[in-house]
C-alpha cells in the first residue's frame, strides 16, 4: 500500500498523472462508442436471429436501462469496495460480457448479456472522472476532463460510422468481439498505474469496521425510478406515449419511484446513514447547475447526433456509413477544441468560457436553420463542426465547475450524478428528436396538403406534364395519373419532414441559449481552478 501523505500535504499518485488519465480514458472510451455503434447493426441482428425490428432495439434498451440503473450507484459500491477495484471488476464485467454479447445464438441470450454489459459499463465513466478529479490538481484539472471529454463525445460521433464499416466488411458480431482486448489492456494497465487516494481507502475501512450493509432499498427504487425512466423515453414514441397502457402504467411507476427515492435517501441522511445517493449535493448551487447543464449538453448533442444521419439517410439517400461520415469533422474539430479549453480554463474564468460554449452551440444551431435537401455533403459536415467547436468550451468547464466547493470524498457522487445527467439527457434528446419528427411532420403535412390541393392551377398543370410523361413511358392514363399524384405527395412528404427538422433545431437552439444567463449564476472560480475544491 503506498505510503500516507503527511498531515497538510497534498496526496500525489506514485505515476505520472497523464499516464493513469490515459489508462482509464481507454475502457470509457469503449464503453461510450458501444452505446451507439451498435446501432446500424440492428437490422443485422435481427435478421439473423429470427426477430422483428422492433425486437431488435431491446439491444439497445436493455444496454441503456441496466447501465442507467448503475450510474448514480457507482460512488455507493466504490466506497464500498474500493474505486479501483470497483473499475477493475466494471472493466472485467463489460469484456466478459462482450465475448458473450459477440457469441450469443438466440436473442433472449443477447439481451440478457447486454444487460450485464450494461452494468458493467455503467460504472467505468464516473469511476474515471472521480479517479482523474483526485488524481490532477485543479489548476490542472481542466486539461485531464478535456481528455475525458474526447473520448465521451468523439465515441457517440464515430460509432455509427465503425458500427456500419464492421457490419458491412465482416460480421455483426465484431462490434463486441472488438472490445475484449480492449478491456484485457484496460485491466492490465489499470493492475499497474491506478491506485486508490487516503481518502478513499479511509472510506472503505470505515465500512469494514462497520460491516458491510447494502442500501437494498434505495438501490432497489434507482432501479425502478431510472430504469422506467428509460424505458419510457426510449420506447415513449414508438408505443404512442399515453396512448400506450404499458407506458403510462411505466411512468405512473417512474414517478411514485422517483418520490419514494428521494424520500427514503433524504430519510437515510437525516438518520445519518451512507445514502446510495447523495442528494445533498444540490445543496451546492454550482452542482446543482452544473447538473441541470449537462443535462441539456446531452439533449443537444444526442439529439443532433442522431438528427443530422437520420436526415442525410431517409431525405437525401446517404447510406449509414455515408451519413456517419459527415459527423466525422465535427470529430476532428472537438478533439482540436478539447485540449486547447483545457488550457484555456487554467487561466481564465471557466463561467466565461461556458457561456462561450452555450453561445456556439444556439448560433451553430440557428445556422443550421437554413439546411435543405439541396445541400452537399461537405456542407452537411460543416454544420455538425460548427457544433462541434461548441462540445469543448461545454464538457471540459461543465465537468470542472461541477467540483466546486466539494470536498474530496465527495467525487465518487459528483462523478456519478454528473454522468447521470448526461446520459439520461442522451435518451431524452433522442427520444425528443424521434417524437417531434413524428408529430411535427404530420402537422405540416396537414397544412401542405390543404395549402397545395386546394383551387391551385400551378399543381393542376404540374400533374398534367407529369401524367403525360408517365403515359409517354407506357403506363395506362389512369395509372400515369395515380404515378402523378403519387410523386407530387411523395414531394410534399419530404418537404414537410424538412420543415419539422427545422422546427426540432429551433427548439433546440432556444435551449442553448436559454443556458447562457444561467452561468453566471455559478461560484466565481479564480483561474487556475485554485477554489474547486475544500479541502
Amino acid at each position: 500500500m503506498p505510503p500516507e501523505p503527511q498531515s497538510g500535504q497534498a496526496w500525489k499518485p506514485r505515476f505520472n498523472p497523464w499516464v493513469i488519465a490515459i489508462t482509464v480514458t481507454l475502457a470509457t472510451f469503449m464503453e461510450v462508442l458501444d452505446t451507439s455503434i451498435a446501432n446500424v447493426a440492428l437490422p443485422h441482428i435481427a435478421g439473423s436471429m429470427g426477430a422483428s425490428q422492433e425486437e431488435a432495439t431491446w439491444v439497445l434498451t436493455s444496454y441503456l436501462v441496466s447501465n442507467a440503473i448503475v450510474l448514480p450507484a457507482s460512488a455507493y459500491f466504490s466506497n464500498l469496495f474500493g474505486r479501483k477495484k470497483f473499475y477493475m471488476t466494471c472493466v472485467a464485467l463489460f469484456g466478459i460480457s462482450s465475448l458473450l454479447c459477440g457469441l450469443a445464438p438466440t436473442l433472449p441470450l443477447l439481451l440478457f448479456f447486454r444487460v450485464l454489459q450494461g452494468i458493467g459499463g455503467g460504472g467505468l465513466a464516473p469511476s474515471e472522472q472521480a479517479i482523474l478529479a483526485d488524481t490532477f490538481e485543479p489548476k490542472k484539472r481542466g486539461q485531464a476532463f478535456a481528455l475525458y471529454g474526447l473520448a465521451v463525445v468523439f465515441a457517440p460521433a464515430i460509432g455509427p460510422t465503425l458500427g456500419g464499416w464492421i457490419t458491412d466488411n465482416f460480421d455483426w458480431r465484431w462490434i463486441f468481439f472488438i472490445n475484449v482486448p480492449i478491456a484485457i489492456l484496460s485491466m492490465y494497465l489499470t493492475h499497474k498505474v491506478v491506485e486508490d487516494p487516503p481518502h478513499v481507502r479511509k472510506e472503505v475501512e470505515e465500512t469494514k469496521k462497520k460491516g458491510f450493509k447494502l442500501d437494498y432499498i434505495g438501490f432497489g427504487l434507482i432501479a425502478l425510478a431510472f430504469g422506467t425512466l428509460e424505458v419510457i423515453l426510449d420506447k415513449g414514441q414508438e408505443d404512442d406515449w399515453f396512448g400506450s397502457t404499458w407506458i403510462t402504467v411505466f411512468f405512473v411507476i417512474c414517478v411514485v419511484g422517483m418520490i419514494s427515492l428521494i424520500a427514503w435517501e433524504l430519510w437515510q441522511i437525516h438518520r445519518k446513514k451512507a445514502p446510495i445517493l447523495d442528494l445533498t449535493l444540490f445543496k451546492n448551487r454550482t452542482f446543482g447547475l452544473s447538473f441541470a447543464m449537462m443535462f441539456v449538453l446531452g439533449v443537444a448533442l444526442y439529439g443532433t447526433t442522431v438528427l443530422i444521419p437520420q436526415l442525410l439517410q431517409s431525405l437525401m439517400g446517404y447510406t449509414a456509413e455515408s451519413a456517419g461520415m459527415a459527423l466525422s469533422l465535427g470529430g476532428i474539430v472537438t478533439i482540436i477544441c478539447m485540449p486547447v479549453v483545457g488550457i484555456l480554463i487554467g487561466k481564465f474564468d471557466a463561467r466565461y468560457l461556458l457561456a462561450i460554449g452555450f453561445l456556439i452551440m444556439g448560433f451553430s444551431l440557428i445556422h443550421m436553420h437554413g439546411l435543405d435537401l439541396t445541400m452537399s455533403f461537405s456542407y452537411a459536415s460543416s454544420l455538425r463542426a460548427f457544433q462541434a467547436a461548441s462540445l469543448g468550451f461545454l464538457f471540459v468547464p461543465l465537468n470542472t465547475m461541477s467540483y466546486t466547493d466539494v470536498p474530496p470524498g465527495k467525487n465518487n457522487d459528483v462523478s456519478g450524478l454528473i454522468n447521470l445527467a448526461r446520459n439520461i439527457g442522451g435518451s431524452a434528446g433522442t427520444a425528443f428528436v424521434t417524437t417531434m419528427l413524428a408529430r411535427q411532420s404530420q402537422r405540416h403535412q396537414n397544412f401542405l396538403v390543404d395549402r397545395v390541393f386546394a383551387n391551385n392551377p400551378a399543381l393542376a398543370q404540374q400533374l398534367r406534364g407529369l401524367t403525360h410523361r408517365f403515359s409517354a413511358a407506357g403506363s395506362s392514363l389512369t395509372t400515369a395519373a395515380n404515378q402523378a399524384h403519387l410523386q407530387i405527395y411523395e414531394s410534399l412528404q419530404r418537404q414537410a419532414a424538412v420543415l419539422a427538422y427545422l422546427d426540432i433545431i429551433e427548439y433546440l437552439a432556444i435551449g442553448s441559449l436559454l443556458m447562457v444567463p444561467l452561468v453566471f449564476l455559478m461560484k466565481k472560480r479564480k483561474a487556475g481552478g485554485g477554489e474547486v475544491m475544500a479541502h
